[in-house]
Formats: structure tokens, C-alpha cells, sequence
């Protein structure tokens, strides 16, 4: 370890015994999309979008920051605001993460194009800035990770709360995937764990554990006279652990010199912004008329379980901001459908090999594309993705997730719709809630996560 980063940990005057902390990572995410054809287009097809940056317009705090090198980590230490939490265990961790540079790297890079918008929306709704690396601890920035326990994205949501906070989960799109509508659901979930508890290192360990458990171990300190803060509460060895990891991560943003860790630079400005469509487009194509590889379109639009983005379901478009002016420019001069995939109703008897041959296409790719396994059986009236006729087929480089197809994917509710619409408010001090209240609170979900080496949450090493 640098001598800097030993006198780091020396400052602290604790002392703790190596723990045996998981270390297996994940793999990084694939992009998927299929390629386009060169046929007569309609008109229409190319009609009805419209480009909008995602950050409140006119608003930028600490402004002074802009342009900066290290704009966006000068903004997130000016506000933290959550009390510091010590002991060995966050000694532990800073210790793991430091002797880590390369994964810590990994991390940063992949949270370059998500920080910014993430910062906005804590700073919007007056909530500390802390919780801005809380994915990292979730999902190491990996919107793709997947836990044994199916929590999912960059804020790792159940299927359960996902669905409490109405992020939609179907054959097409899964919004605990997606950037802007998974932030938005784990900061009004925060917000609501805040608020019950009164703490946030109550509300963090909510997150992790579940709040109504916390509840129940709060109420049980108390009715034996003992201190109900996070650090005196009996908990999993899991949820033990997870706010001293967020606290390891804020100790090092808060001086990386000090840890001997250098922090790439983030600039505090707009990364991306949305393009709203009225017509399916492939992602393969959106991602040529951006000028821009499929892989790095992927990580702004991760929800998409499909090679189409069905605008039914999803019809927003996330592009790097100095992207946007080129895909749109690029679509007006676009003379070819833009998507070359269309649905097919299964009839009594279709098999997939069958359907698959019919359509031109290896029953290997057909079974992924649809997000089908080897034995699985076709129902009548089932709504499953084949080529247009003439379609060339490549092989997918990434698997969607299987899931049954919808039957009705054109009456779909769309994501934008079913998402609430909550006024965000600032979060003043509270007295914490007594477990009566709490136990009155609207359930949101419990454990979320497989404890201990289980957990699918993990640094990636490339």
C-alpha cells in the first residue's frame, strides 16, 4: 500500500482484523442490436421526435464549477451532509478499496456518463450528496448487474420494489435498468426510508435490509434499553457492512490524495440528453445516425430488453449531448426503414424451430432474441420478434433476458406514463419514527439482496 494511503488509515487510530470480503466481479455488459435494411421508407417514419436536455433548464448549481476538471467531485463533497460514520469496519473498507486503484478506476469511468444527471436529481430534491456513490456499492455503475436475488441496475431493485415505485418490467424494457426512471425511483425510495427513520444511516441500511426489519430491530433495542443508532442494531453481516462501504467511498472522495487514490476527472455539465420518438428504431440504427458504437448507446439505454426500442413501451432515446444534433441531422437524410424487425402472433402448433425457419433466421437466434430457453413451448396468441423479409440475421452479442412476450406489446402502458409523478420536496431533520409508525408505513419490499459472498453486487476488474 502507498505510504499515503497508510497514514490515511493511521489517522483514523482504529485498528480491525482483515475480514474475508468478497472479490469475484462481474462481467462487463454487451450491447445488442440488429442491423438495417436497404428499403424504401415512409415518410412518417421518420417524423415525430424531439430533443430535450435532461437536467432542469436554466439550472446548474455551483456554476462556478462548470468547465473545471474537477468540477463534479468539487460539487458532490460540497454537499455532503450525512454524519460520518467510523469504526473498524470502515477502516476495512477503505483499506480494500484503496489497495483496489484499477477497480476504483473502473468504477469512475463507468459512472462518468450517469454522475452528473445523479447529482442534479439528489441536489433538486435537498438530499445529501453521498448518496450519489451509492451505486457504487449496489452495482459498482453497472447498469446490467443482476443479483442471484434479481435485483437489478444501477440501484439493484427488486422486481417487488421496482414495481412499488413504478418501474415497469416487461418483455420489451426493464426500467430498473433505466438511467433516468431507476434514479428517480431510488430517490423517492430514500426519501421515503428518510423520512420513516428520521436517520440516515436507518434509511440506508432500509435500503439494504428492508424497513420494515429495521423497524423491527430498532423496536427491539428499544424495548431493551439499548441505543437504537445503526451501529448498536443487530443486523446481517451484509447490511452491517453496506453503510461502512458507502462511508469508505465518501472518505476517499473527500480527499484521494490523502488514500492515495487519484479520482479521474468529471466535469460538472450535462452528459446526455433524450430524444423522444414516435416509431420502433432498431439499436443498431439509432446508434448510426448518432455516429456512435452500439456498445456505448447501450450504457445510456440499458432498459431495453429487445433490438428495437418499441416506442409503445419506451419511447425515450438517450444520447450523449453532443450527439443528439448529429442523430437528428442524420435522420432527416435517413432513407431506409428504421427498423427491421417485426412481431409474429404464435398460431396453434407453432414450434420455434419451425417459426424460426420460416422467418430465415437459426433457432438459436430466435430463441434470444425472444428471450426464449431451449425447451420452451409457444402459446397461441404469443407475440415474438422475427425479422422483416430480407432482413440479413447476425448473431446478437448480448442474451436478453427471458421473459414471456406480451400479447398486446401496442397497448402496452408506457414507461413515462406509469411512472409517478412525485413533486420533489427538501428533506428537513425529523425526529426518527417510533416503530408503531413504522410498522404503519406502506411496505416497499424486504431483504433485497443475498447476503455475504451471494451478493451479486462487486467491483469489476475490466
Amino acid at each position: 500500500m502507498p505510504r499515503s494511503s497508510v497514514a490515511f488509515l493511521a489517522a483514523l487510530a482504529l485498528s480491525a482484523p482483515a475480514l474475508a470480503l468478497d472479490s469475484s466481479l462481474h462481467a462487463e455488459y454487451l450491447a445488442f442490436a440488429a442491423p438495417a435494411t436497404a428499403s424504401a421508407a415512409r415518410a412518417d417514419d421518420l417524423a415525430g421526435l424531439d430533443v430535450v436536455e435532461v437536467r432542469d433548464a436554466g439550472r446548474l448549481p455551483h456554476a462556478g464549477l462548470v468547465g473545471e476538471p474537477d468540477g463534479l467531485w468539487q460539487r458532490i463533497r460540497a454537499g455532503f451532509a450525512i454524519p460520518n460514520l467510523d469504526g473498524p469496519i470502515v477502516v476495512a473498507r477503505q483499506a480494500w478499496y484503496a489497495e483496489r486503484p484499477a477497480q476504483l478506476a473502473i468504477m469512475v469511468e463507468r459512472a462518468r456518463p450517469y454522475l452528473f444527471h445523479i447529482v442534479e436529481e439528489i441536489e433538486r430534491r435537498g438530499m445529501p450528496t453521498e448518496l450519489a456513490l451509492l451505486p457504487m456499492v449496489e452495482s459498482a455503475f453497472n447498469p446490467m448487474a443482476l443479483s442471484r436475488a434479481q435485483a437489478s441496475g444501477l440501484w439493484q431493485f427488486i422486481p417487488s420494489t421496482g414495481k412499488a415505485y413504478n418501474l415497469e418490467q416487461n418483455w420489451w424494457y426493464d426500467a430498473r435498468r433505466d438511467i433516468i426512471a431507476s434514479t428517480n425511483a431510488a430517490l423517492d425510495y430514500l426519501q421515503f426510508l428518510y423520512e420513516m427513520h428520521g436517520d440516515w444511516h436507518l434509511a440506508l441500511a432500509s435500503y439494504n435490509w428492508g424497513e420494515n426489519a429495521v423497524a423491527r430491530a430498532v423496536e427491539k433495542n428499544r424495548q431493551a434499553g439499548l441505543p437504537t443508532d445503526y451501529a448498536s442494531l443487530s443486523m446481517p453481516a451484509e447490511t452491517r457492512q453496506y453503510v461502512p462501504r458507502l462511508q469508505a467511498l465518501k472518505n476517499i472522495v473527500a480527499n484521494p490524495g490523502l488514500a492515495g487514490i487519484e479520482l479521474a476527472p468529471i466535469p460538472n455539465s450535462p452528459y446526455f440528453v433524450t430524444v423522444t420518438l414516435t416509431r420502433a428504431i432498431d439499436v443498431r440504427v439509432a446508434a448510426q445516425l448518432a455516429e456512435m458504437p452500439v456498445e456505448e448507446l447501450v450504457r445510456l439505454n440499458p432498459g431495453h430488453n429487445r433490438p428495437v426500442i418499441e416506442t409503445s413501451v419506451a419511447p425515450t432515446l438517450v444520447l450523449p449531448a453532443d450527439r443528439a444534433e448529429r442523430f437528428v441531422r442524420n435522420l432527416e437524410g435517413h432513407d431506409r426503414p428504421l427498423s427491421s424487425w417485426t412481431t409474429y402472433v404464435a398460431k396453434p402448433g407453432d414450434r420455434p424451430d419451425r417459426v424460426a425457419a420460416a422467418h430465415g433466421m437459426p433457432v438459436e437466434r430466435f430463441l434470444a432474441v425472444n428471450g426464449l430457453g431451449r425447451s420452451a413451448r409457444l402459446s397461441p396468441g404469443q407475440q415474438l420478434l422475427v425479422p422483416v423479409k430480407g432482413a440479413r440475421a447476425e448473431p446478437l452479442p448480448f442474451a436478453p433476458p427471458q421473459a414471456q412476450a406480451p400479447r398486446s406489446p401496442a397497448k402496452a402502458k408506457s414507461a413515462s406514463q406509469a411512472r409517478a409523478s412525485a413533486k420533489p420536496r427538501p428533506l428537513a431533520a425529523r425526529a426518527p419514527a417510533t416503530a408503531a409508525q413504522a410498522a404503519k408505513a406502506a411496505p416497499r419490499a424486504a431483504a433485497k439482496r443475498a447476503a455475504g459472498a451471494e451478493s451479486a453486487v462487486r467491483l469489476a476488474s475490466q
